[in-house]
């Protein structure tokens, strides 16, 4: 903060300068396919549509090596299951509630009775039906609780993708979003089959930012949790780091994920008559984008072929 600044006056010029840097990168890639909605959800169309997919295909080419079964899931899931890990404790800053009207014919009359919508564009609502889900927060949450209750004779490896949601403070094309796009891979297993899958699976991300001249820092980081210094998980991780990020500059693309039992206990699942250990490696597909068209710039015809980069990292040498 340079002398004389107060807080306010700091904060409103970070802002101006976050939203400078939105309009400039949205006017850059609106020609190839970018459209950006200020409430934090972007639209992908044509070239920047396909990169989108042959990312995804890349990282289900690393999936393929795990021989990881694909699953597909909701965008919401239920908090009954999610609340036996505490989601709702140490995330409320971040959820997503779906909201629906009470289906009672006086409170549905009462409700199309007015203007649905306020002067700032705020639904004017009636009563509302009870909240028993959140939009999906993290593609991953929904392996676990559709495996509860299993027990394994081997290792389990999984991928999924789903468009999730997170609210933020503030929001930026392809870097910080409402909805997003995530793609991930499971294992489930012992400790050593998950460290295993983990440290193989790093190796072959970083093998494939180099293919793409993507330079990437690997640094320990800690979840975004409520009031994280009066949390025990948030403590925890800081004693005995279990993520680790990718980061494009100051940006995190993927991530790794040692959840130690945690969620192997929370949903019965077991490995060896013991709960399982899960870990997970997390692609934020918008995050690729951003990453590969800051680097190899806003002209489709200068980006690489994801897919065929991921196929030569595997053809290289495979856990």
């Amino acid at each position: 903060m340079r002398r004389g600044d107060s807080p306010g006056a700091l904060a409103r010029s970070v802002a101006l300068s976050r939203q400078q840097r939105s309009a400039e990168l949205t006017a850059e890639l609106r020609p190839a396919g970018l459209a950006w909605r200020q409430n934090g959800h972007a639209v992908l169309a044509g070239p920047l549509a396909r990169l989108a997919a042959n990312c995804d295909r890349g990282f289900t080419v690393l999936a393929d090596v795990w021989q990881a079964e694909p699953e597909e899931h909701a965008a919401m899931i239920e908090l009954a299951g999610l609340e036996r890990v505490d989601y709702l404790a140490s995330f409320p800053h971040l959820a997503t509630f779906p909201i629906c009207l009470d289906p009672d014919e006086v409170n549905l009359k009462e409700f199309t009775g007015r203007e649905p919508l306020d002067a700032g564009g705020a639904v004017r609502l009636t009563g509302t039906a009870p909240v028993r889900e959140v939009l999906t927060p993290a593609a991953c949450y929904h392996v676990y609780l559709h495996h509860q209750g299993e027990s394994l004779e081997g290792p389990l490896h999984l991928t999924t993708r789903n468009t999730c949601f997170r609210r933020e403070a503030y929001y930026e094309p392809l870097r910080r979003q409402w909805s997003f796009r995530m793609r991930e891979l499971v294992c489930l297993g012992t400790r050593a089959e998950v460290a295993e899958f983990l440290a193989s699976t790093t190796s072959m991300v970083d093998a494939l930012c180099r293919e793409l001249d993507l330079p990437v820092t690997w640094e320990l980081a800690t979840d975004p949790f409520f009031q994280p210094a009066r949390n025990p998980k948030y403590l925890a991780q800081r004693l005995q780091p279990t993520k680790r990020e990718a980061l494009f500059g100051d940006l995190a693309i993927a991530s790794t994920n040692l959840h130690e039992d945690h969620f192997g206990a929370a949903f019965d699942i077991t490995r060896d008559g013991r709960p399982a250990v899960s870990g997970c490696v997390a692609f934020g597909i918008e995050r690729w984008l951003y990453a590969v068209t800051r680097r190899h710039g806003a002209d489709p015809a200068g980006w690489p072929d994801v897919t065929a980069a991921a196929l030569r990292v595997v053809a290289g040498g495979a856990p």
